[in-house]
């Protein structure tokens, strides 16, 4: 009778540990579209797309103890050797009139040298507005490390959106994206929450708390289940809840009508209706 008591006791620990956080960063993926393609480094793992020469998207954790490193940056940008099919270089930017903008931020890739090392391959890159990649974009980076490092553990998953036709720079065609994300989750209690940015890479004077919706809505638009291996009901409960009042967003004067992009040609799609 005791053997079975701490039998279910066990079970019964080890089920709400699942449900409330993922064991490790494989957990955290999102839905994976080519397997052979996706790439594990030290603090992140990306699923790389050899068409737009570019991660479709990169997963990381951020914890409160990252910020404790004394890791300087180095910018020390890099091909990524272990993508297979060659990952862009630094000639395709030369000239180009485009940021190296991180997907992984550097910000957040002080654990080790090599994590800050491996935050400059040219795999963490994409081609950014300048005004977007040192605005908005480091407004957005900043906003969740403060997050991080004021309220806990937190899951991002972070890319451009891949769409056909986009304009390409460089020998390796590497593809300009119209948009970037960020999708934000907390899944440890008592604040259990999720919210998901989506930005123009475009200079912008908006406040970021306008580029904020559920992480259900950001599905709909870019075509990608974000957080697959979650139990269903948190994860309906994470991903339904586009309530950006449960974040510190550096302004909260949200308009009454956020404007959402229209016809995103999701890579291989025919595109998305006008919203």
């Amino acid at each position: 009778m005791i053997k079975k008591i701490l039998l279910v006791f066990l079970f019964t620990v080890y089920s709400i540990g699942f449900l409330n956080g993922f064991e490790n960063l494989e957990d955290a993926m999102p839905e994976v579209g080519n397997a052979e393609a996706v790439i594990k480094h030290g603090t992140y793992i990306l699923e790389y797309s050899e068409l737009h020469e570019q991660a479709k998207w990169v997963v990381y954790k951020i914890t409160p103890s990252d910020f404790d490193s004394t890791v300087k940056r180095k910018n020390k940008f890099k091909k990524d050797t272990a993508v297979v099919t060659q990952s862009a270089t630094s000639a395709d930017y030369k000239g180009s009139g485009y940021d190296r903008g991180h997907l992984k931020p550097a910000n957040v890739s002080k654990t080790s040298v090599e994590d800050m090392a491996e935050s400059f391959y040219y795999s963490n890159m994409s081609p950014q507005v300048p005004g977007f990649n040192r605005g908005i974009w480091k407004t957005a980076e900043t906003f969740v490390a403060k997050e991080a490092e004021s309220a806990g553990t937190l899951w991002v998953v972070t890319g451009p959106v891949l769409e056909d036709g986009l304009e390409k720079i460089g020998e390796n065609e590497v593809s300009v994206p119209r948009y970037y994300y960020k999708v934000i989750v907390d899944i440890e209690e008592p604040n259990i929450r999720g919210i998901a940015l989506l930005m123009e890479n475009k200079k912008s004077d908006k406040a970021l708390v306008n580029c904020a919706m559920s992480i259900d809505k950001l599905e709909s638009l870019v075509g990608i289940d974000f957080f697959p291996n979650l139990d269903d009901a948190l994860e309906n409960e994470i991903e339904s809840n586009g309530n950006f009042m449960a974040w510190d967003f550096p302004i909260l004067e949200r308009e009454e009508d956020v404007e959402l992009p229209g016809n995103i040609n999701i890579e291989g799609s025919v595109g998305l209706p006008d919203l």
